[in-house]
């Protein structure tokens, strides 16, 4: 899961790009790069850590140019490595750099023909570097001589639809020509574009999310398609095109339940309203499975769920409360790295207010139940603050399978719904009873919002893999790599210094 932006103005785009990622931030906190684009010339910067981190004044005055890309990273393929922080950069053929959203299912595959049939070496295990490779090697073999113009790169995009499986929204630059950017053809990750009428033209900016152009002052003029590709060029000229066959449209149903900003529309479809729909039918199935007038209160985990607890409340006829507060200083505990950094963040992140809880029967609303660490602390805190009973709801269906396109979920150990009962899942969290959404009426909550969604990418929930290339023993070797992890480069680096400055001693 990440997040990426791509610009395309008449004046200097670093600040509105450091902007951007700001805006962005919630799709990624391990890592955080800019890259620019002046005359034929790129320049860099990107490291671990939050944007406000990342980006110091000097960093930001060495990012000249019209023209760029962003993106805040949270790994899901390789390590944390700083050296696999995007954007990454190649100088052949025409100098290109990439930032990516998704992960693909067969960059192992494609990284050993890289290096066996097109002669380019991956310097990373980053599958956006693997991406860059493959888009830099179709536009040498789209082109002809030493000039691009559009119908080359849409040649080169279509060719990689061809070689790339898994999903991926990406921004490129290609150096003195212009920004590119296209969707995998199932659709899966979100990208849109949007503009701002200047007094010498219009200017583009590409984002994962509509929040980061309406935050910025530009207006939404629609969602990237499946399989499609834009080019910008660097006069702010903007061509598109299809480049893949069949394509179909099938956005991740995570992105709903928590992953993007509520106030984001996400293929024509409201975050916010499609939360506001997953309350109304979740409290549906409450009160069809439950005795409601045993619920004295309903409270939210805060804060995507927020939307779902309110309407859930509203369609019960039950009081809404905020039982437990957040510091907002705090990052999202599911995109943090480790189980024990996650565990022991829940009671740093979030802190209960005794007299809304004690002697009450609670009902606590969440946007879903993954590993269950963050729900399992919060029944416990609800009954040290005094809760009589604790019923736990989710917004969303168990996740009982791995995530292989972009959200880290891929131990099916991890995933407390996988092999699991609902009544299991229910005395692990320590709860007094649990519930959850139905994938139906997850599915039919975004629908209700746009109907013209009709397919979602759910493998979390039903075991589906819309990309067909996944197995068991994919699965088993994703798993075996999550559980057996390389020496981190930089630490190999760092032992390398070591032994150096011992020499030196």
């Amino acid at each position: 899961m990440c997040g990426v932006v791509g610009l395309v103005g008449h004046n200097p785009v670093n600040q509105l790009l450091y902007d951007a990622l700001l805006l962005l931030q919630h799709r990624g906190q391990d890592a955080a790069g800019i890259a620019t684009n002046h005359g034929d010339a790129f320049s860099m910067h990107k490291a671990n850590g939050l944007v406000r981190d990342v980006f110091r004044t000097r960093n930001m005055r060495s990012l000249p140019g019209n023209a760029g890309i962003g993106q805040v990273r949270y790994p899901t393929a390789g390590s944390s490595s700083e050296e696999e922080a995007q954007p990454f950069y190649v100088n052949a053929p025409f100098g290109i750099t990439l930032a990516h959203n998704g992960n693909l299912t067969n960059w192992e595959q494609l990284k050993i023909e890289m290096f066996k049939n097109d002669r380019r070496h991956i310097n990373t295990d980053s599958d956006s570097e693997v991406l860059l490779n493959v888009l830099a090697h179709e536009i040498q073999e789209a082109a002809t001589g030493f000039s691009l113009d559009p119908a080359t790169v849409f040649r080169a995009v279509a060719a990689l639809h061809k070689r790339v499986r898994g999903s991926y929204a990406v921004v490129a630059q290609i150096a003195g020509f212009g920004l590119l950017a296209f969707r995998d053809p199932f659709g899966i990750r979100p990208l849109c574009i949007g503009f701002a009428d200047t007094e010498r033209g219009p200017e583009y900016m590409v984002a994962s999310e509509s929040v980061a152009l309406e935050g910025l002052g530009y207006r939404f003029l629609r969602d990237v398609m499946p399989g499609e590709a834009i080019l910008i060029d660097n006069e702010s000229r903007l061509y598109n095109q299809q480049c893949a066959e069949n394509p179909t449209l099938n956005p991740c149903a995570f992105e709903f339940v928590y992953l993007a900003r509520p106030d984001s529309v996400i293929d024509g479809a409201s975050v916010y309203a499609s939360r506001l729909k997953m309350g109304e039918y979740l409290a549906e199935k409450i009160s069809r499975e439950m005795r409601t007038g045993d619920i004295d209160v309903v409270m939210p985990i805060p804060d995507s769920s927020r939307p779902a607890a309110m309407e859930l409340a509203l369609k019960l006829n039950l009081p809404y409360r905020e039982g437990f507060i957040k510091n907002r200083y705090i990052g999202r505990t599911f995109i943090m790295p480790g189980q024990a950094v996650r565990s022991k963040s829940v009671r740093q992140k979030l802190n209960a207010i005794g007299s809304e809880f004690r002697g009450k029967n609670v009902l606590l609303v969440d946007d879903s139940i993954v590993r269950g660490t963050t729900s399992r602390e919060i029944v416990q805190m609800a009954r040290e603050s005094g809760a009589r009973k604790v019923i736990f709801a989710s917004a969303a269906p168990p996740v009982k399978f791995p995530n292989v396109y972009g959200i880290d979920m891929p131990t099916r150990d991890e995933l407390i719904a996988h092999g699991r009962s609902d009544e299991q899942v229910c005395r692990e969290i320590t709860a007094d009873a649990l519930i959850y959404q139905d994938l139906d009426a997850l599915k039919r909550a975004i629908s209700d919002v746009n109907p013209a969604l009709r397919n979602f990418e759910a493998s979390c929930f039903d075991g589906i893999y819309i990309t067909g290339d996944i197995s068991r023993d994919y699965l088993d070797r994703i798993e075996y790599a999550r559980n057996h992890p390389k020496p981190v480069a930089e630490d190999r680096v760092r032992s390398q210094l070591n032994l150096n400055l011992a020499h030196v001693d």
